[in-house]
């Protein structure tokens, strides 16, 4: 997708895209990622990494950070362990440095502090300190993951917002924007109406706002 089309993704909210994604049938909304702060906003693609429980002798965490390139998404499936974390201080502070966009984890990180100081923006499902060294390791980079009970796979667009995240199909993105963008236009017209006096009920009526997330027969 062309950089011009990644920014005017990159104006929209992650509620706009989810009705979009909806309207066309696509999964998409990412159940329980949710932002370390209010107000945090992310775009890039995903660079993916699938965890599974230690092994004898455990393998790595893994040094995968190294080979991600600015703008992207660290998305990262701990299939959804609470009990120990996959992303602390140290992958937060060089992520920032090295222009990551933001990190999508299915399960915890720690040491919030750090992102939350820095501005840099993860989601997830929760906090918590336990070390995911010899608990989990590293079994594939750049393969497909689920997250939230969406399949991403590496290079997919993903958004975030302070009402989550949400990812975009590969083969699908400039249907998904241009259905998102006549959601919005619908969406601000039936509030300009409705600010202008018009009742609720009779704005919604006239831009269609019932069908808007409605897939197409």
């Amino acid at each position: 997708m062309p950089e011009h089309l990644i920014d005017r993704f990159a104006a929209l909210g992650s509620a706009t895209v989810s009705d979009a994604l909806d309207k066309l049938g696509r999964p998409g909304s990412l159940l329980g990622m949710a932002p370390l702060a209010d107000g945090q906003r992310m775009i890039g693609r995903a660079f993916t990494v699938r965890y599974v429980s230690a092994q004898v002798p455990a393998g790595t965490v893994g040094d995968f950070l190294d080979e991600a390139e600015p703008g992207q998404v660290i998305v990262l499936d701990n299939d959804g362990r609470l009990d120990c974390t996959v992303w602390g201080d140290i992958l937060t502070s060089v992520a920032h440095h090295r222009g990551i966009s933001g990190t999508v984890i299915d399960g915890v990180c720690r040491d919030t502090h750090r992102a939350l100081s820095i501005g840099y923006p993860i989601y997830s499902r929760g906090r918590f300190m336990r070390t995911g060294k010899d608990r989990v390791e590293v079994a594939e980079e750049r393969g497909p993951v689920t997250i939230g009970g969406v399949t991403v796979r590496h290079g997919d667009l993903l958004l975030g917002d302070s009402d989550g995240v949400v990812s975009i199909p590969g083969d699908r993105e400039e249907q998904v924007l241009a259905t998102a963008e006549m959601i919005q236009a619908r969406e601000e017209s039936i509030l300009a109406a409705a600010l202008a006096g018009a009742p609720i009920a009779e704005a919604r009526a006239r831009y269609g706002y019932h069908d808007l997330q409605r897939a197409e027969a």
